[in-house]
């Protein structure tokens, strides 16, 4: 079996290089989402917006001319890429629908609400096969059950995110935060809706997905690891056997960072990057704002082991317990984190805010980290003034 040794300052140029954030931007516009969508399996679609939203934050850093409007065409007009779940809600590539008809069977939705959603199905369908593409404001909203975090809901909201998780709705279009939704089969080729399960057995779809997040991350440990969130069942002794595996059938390959003690592991396919950056002269420093929710932050203890960095999202902290703030970004800059920074757009005034910036203690900052830290506020302020029609 092939097995690398590298330092930890190459580990960590590896996976600044595999997620493009390292050297000259190698994803550009539209092609380029495409791309590193496929590359990562998938990012994580988080609602919240107060600089900007996740997916958007993701793309910005690493898409060379990254407009909103991009995505929002890639899922609801071009139709390349959906918005479902992997981990958590994310956005992959429409190709992969057919690898997720096991969570239509197995998501049973409606065991988390009142059975009072189970008549209300066909009714919602019917409507909306009638109607076109509809969100829940267009239903009565005179009946009511209790949601899933025991917060009270609209029985047509409920039915319609019931009718999406199983598949049998998907996202058609969003004004701003309203989904609208639309039988399946007017928004995914019949030739992928007819297409099987290529995973036969439970064991093949959680070996598919480790796979999938271990090539989405770049460097990932056999062990418990936030990367792996929404792979069911997903044991100690199921997870060593996955990796056994994928060694076995040269998937994957052993990497040893120095000074650390677990072993890593990355996809085969990805060995020429770590060859790349063994015999590169160095590359082309960038600064980069990382998203909360970032492939690359997916295992917050393996950015500790690697680049000395700890970064927490403390959104759902209390804000008398933060140690920085509501929606801190950290700032990437060459194979360094070093700093985070908080900032809020405000739609009103067109204005990004920045709230505070924090320095790690070990860095020295220079005029060169200001000018482009304010060169990366001037971006992501642009991309935020964008709006989608």
């Amino acid at each position: 079996m092939e097995v690398f040794n590298i330092t930890k300052k190459q580990a960590r140029q590896f996976l600044l290089l595999k997620h493009g954030l390292l050297g000259e931007y190698k994803f550009e516009e539209k092609k380029g989402i495409q791309e590193f969508v496929e590359q990562v399996g998938c990012i994580q679609f988080d609602p919240i917006d107060a600089c900007g939203k996740n997916a958007d934050l993701v793309l910005l850093s690493r898409i060379k001319n990254y407009k909103k409007t991009m995505l929002y065409e890639l899922l609801y007009q071009e139709r390349t890429l959906i918005d479902y779940f992997d981990k958590n809600l994310s956005i992959f590539s429409m190709s992969d629908w057919p690898y997720f008809l096991r969570r239509h069977h197995e998501y049973d939705y409606m065991t988390r609400y009142d059975k009072g959603i189970k008549p209300a199905c066909d009714e919602i369908k019917n409507e909306i096969r009638l109607r076109g593409p509809l969100c829940s404001n267009d239903f009565s909203r005179d009946k009511h059950i209790i949601g899933t975090w025991g917060s009270k809901s609209s029985l047509a909201r409920a039915v319609l995110e019931h009718l999406y998780f199983t598949g049998e709705l998907a996202i058609h279009h969003k004004k701003g935060t309203i989904k609208y939704y639309d039988c399946i089969e007017n928004c995914i080729p019949s030739k992928l809706l007819n297409k099987k399960d290529p995973n036969k057995e439970l064991s093949d779809f959680q070996s598919w997905l480790v796979l999938r997040r271990i090539k989405s991350v770049g460097l990932l440990w056999n062990k418990a690891s936030d990367a792996y969130l929404c792979i069911s069942e997903l044991k100690t002794p199921v997870r060593t056997a996955i990796f056994n595996d994928l060694i076995k059938h040269n998937k994957i390959v052993e990497v040893n960072v120095e000074g650390c003690k677990e072993k890593l592991y990355c996809a085969k396919e990805d060995i020429s990057l770590i060859h790349q950056i063994i015999a590169s002269s160095p590359l082309k420093k960038r600064c980069e704002f990382i998203a909360p929710l970032d492939n690359l932050l997916w295992d917050r203890k393996l950015i500790k082991e690697l680049f000395n960095f700890e970064y927490t999202w403390e959104i759902y902290i209390p804000e008398e317990k933060r140690k920085f703030g509501y929606y801190v970004l950290p700032i990437l800059y060459g194979d360094e984190f070093i700093g985070r920074i908080e900032a809020i757009y405000t739609k009103k005034t067109k204005e990004l805010v920045v709230k505070n910036i924090w320095y790690e203690p070990s860095v020295k900052i220079t005029k060169t980290h200001q000018t482009l830290i304010t060169k990366q506020l001037k971006k992501l302020e642009r991309m935020n003034q964008e709006e989608i029609n």
